[in-house]
């Protein structure tokens, strides 16, 4: 497994993450026995983060991680990554609802602290504009999210403090370049990369960046949408759909050679940043597939250019 320093943080993180979300499922719904196989083979294979959420599967994702590490005994030896994400209503008390949430969230996953807590909602120039989305001053201002993120993690139940990296790049990059957070969640894929902009805010403040939706869940890989696909506001059918006509568009104009998977994936990696992909896995066997992708590096130069112009064409 390759290894990149994650931003400022100083962490020494392997280039494949673990994704605990609902797509996959695993960590949501699977068997005990079935989570415990796959991050043991995480382990073993040199995933040494592991990424979850409360909202994710209404907190047994947590639930399982926490369990996995627990049964394997190696609770020191995996990051783990978690997230709060605030309703309209918490926006009266900030920091009683991040406490509430971070409590239950190391409750569930049977541990005092955790490596990074992630504010899990969008940044927009106003509330709402995407589903659950905040404004920088809602994050920035007095009583907001930054403050409150700040003092958990000077309690000692945090080591950092990061962001979701969805909504508007410019209201994404104010508090970005307010210099407070670590770590920022950004969706990056083959067929809609990350703004370019926003990702050279991020590496000249030493923000470490985590690609996520590598796979675009799952239209990448011809796979149906997830039936947390079919529900979820916040990547939704519409989007998946989207992205299954253009994976499909993409694969038409690149023709026969690097299968797509791979390409996904080593695209992904071709930074700085984005630093980390994070990958929802649901076997061991793609454990093992991802691992030996990644353990290729980054897509030569001359194929990132081509792709870039398969992109123009498919629109």
């Amino acid at each position: 497994m390759q290894y990149r320093i994650l931003g400022r943080t100083g962490l020494q993180v392997s280039a494949v993450g673990l994704g605990a979300g609902p797509v996959p499922g695993l960590m949501t719904g699977g068997d005990a026995d079935a989570q415990r196989a796959v991050v043991e083979r995480a382990l073993e294979a040199g995933i040494n983060w592991v990424d979850t959420a409360p909202g994710y599967g209404d907190g047994r994702s947590e639930a399982s991680v926490g369990r996995a590490l627990h049964e394997l005994d190696v609770r020191q030896s995996m990051h783990v990554a978690t997230k709060v994400r605030l309703a309209p209503a918490d926006l009266a008390d900030i920091e009683g609802a991040v406490r509430q949430s971070l409590a239950a969230s190391l409750t569930r996953l049977g541990r005092p602290a955790v490596t990074l807590l992630q504010l899990h909602n969008g940044i927009t120039a106003r509330r709402g504009d995407i589903a659950a989305s905040l404004t920088p001053s809602d994050v920035l201002g007095p009583g907001g999210v930054r403050g409150a993120l700040e003092r958990v993690r000077a309690d000692g139940l945090v080591r950092f403090i990061g962001l979701t990296g969805t909504g508007d790049p410019d209201a994404l990059g104010t508090v970005i370049d307010d210099g407070a957070f670590d770590t920022i969640q950004v969706p990056h894929h083959v067929l809609a990369p990350a703004d370019p902009g926003l990702l050279r805010r991020c590496e000249a403040r030493g923000v470490g960046v985590f690609a996520i939706r590598v796979f675009a869940g799952g239209a990448l890989l011809g796979q149906p949408p997830s039936a947390h696909t079919l529900k979820t506001p916040y990547f939704p059918l519409a989007l998946y759909e989207e992205d299954r006509q253009r994976a499909a568009a993409l694969a038409a104009r690149h023709g026969p050679g690097v299968p797509l998977k791979e390409i996904a994936l080593r695209f992904a990696l071709g930074g700085p940043p984005p630093h980390v992909a994070l990958i929802g896995l649901a076997s061991p066997d793609q454990v093992e597939d991802v691992a030996a992708l990644a353990n290729r590096g980054p897509l030569p130069g001359e194929l990132m250019s081509a792709l870039a112009g398969c992109r123009t064409e498919a629109g």
